[in-house]
């Protein structure tokens, strides 16, 4: 017994749904069980999470490297940050990098670069979380610096 041409065609259009919610629900991982990976957080997230973490941001200026590098200028983002048991301001310089290949390009450019501003070496503080590093003058509080490296590393995803 064959079909008619209606019920071919209809019979087709089924397929064809079925497949395209097979296919849509693959691609949100559902028939898998997994999710898409967690990309980094951009620099308005980033700040909302410190936030909620109870530490405070003022004085934000973009392109503020403490130096003159100009990989570093394009990724950098100057703070001045307090919060939980970090009393005196803090200046902070967070860099951001495009991906993990940029970062582990120019993360060792940081500390050169933090000789422009760093007043006491030995007391120099620097957070690495693809694709950010955090750097300022310390010594921070503990648990501020607790909350700075739980905040970034949740905030890094898988790290770009």
């Amino acid at each position: 017994m064959s079909l008619s041409p209606v019920a071919r065609s209809a019979r087709a259009s089924r397929v064809v749904a079925l497949g395209l919610i097979v296919l849509v629900l693959a691609a949100c991982g559902q028939l898998l069980g997994t999710e898409p990976p967690a990309t980094p957080t951009d620099f308005p997230g980033l700040t909302g999470r410190l936030k909620l973490a109870g530490i405070t941001l003022t004085d934000t200026v973009s392109g503020d490297a403490g130096c003159t590098d100009p990989d570093l200028v394009p990724a950098a983002i100057s703070v001045t940050a307090t919060g939980l048991d970090q009393a005196t301001p803090v200046k902070l310089y967070l860099y951001i990098f495009r991906n993990r290949e940029a970062w582990e390009r120019q993360r060792g450019s940081i500390g050169p670069c933090a000789e422009a501003w760093v007043t006491d070496p030995a007391t120099y503080e620097e957070l690495q979380d693809s694709p950010y590093v955090l750097a300022g003058q310390g010594p921070w509080a503990p648990e501020f610096e607790g909350a700075l490296r739980t905040v970034l590393a949740e905030a890094a995803g898988t790290g770009g």
